[in-house]
């Protein structure tokens, strides 16, 4: 249920950021948002987890900021595997949609998530 959510929440913002960011973010509709954010977090288990290790040392050395580009690759894999129906305009733009991404995830999950989970534990 909570995957579900996050990839309902992820499909949210592509749309958004699609519709501020139309000139560098492209997408044709809610449906390839949906599938953008189902793809994504597949490629979060299957291939970041591979990725985090083969650059363990530029991440310890970033102290954790190297994540970004990480984050980055894995929303461009995306873009190369959706088509013209999910479309970034380059590397910078994915690097941007990483961090605003992680910030508005993070914002959500600590005003709206975590405060019904610990009503839910009472």
């Amino acid at each position: 249920m909570r995957w579900l959510i996050g990839c309902l929440i992820n499909a949210v913002l592509f749309m958004a950021f699609a519709g501020y960011f139309h000139d560098s973010f492209y997408l044709t509709g809610f449906w390839a948002a949906l599938q953008a954010s189902i793809l994504l977090s597949i490629l979060n288990i299957l291939v970041r987890p591979l990725l985090i290790l083969l650059t363990l040392p530029a991440t310890v050395l970033t102290m954790g900021l190297f994540l970004f580009v990480i984050n980055a690759i894995t929303l461009e894999l995306t873009d190369y595997f959706m088509g013209d129906a999910f479309e970034i305009s380059g590397f910078g733009m994915a690097l941007f949609l990483s961090v605003l991404m992680s910030l508005v995830n993070l914002i959500i999950q600590k005003t709206l998530l975590e405060p019904s989970r610990s009503s839910k534990r009472k």
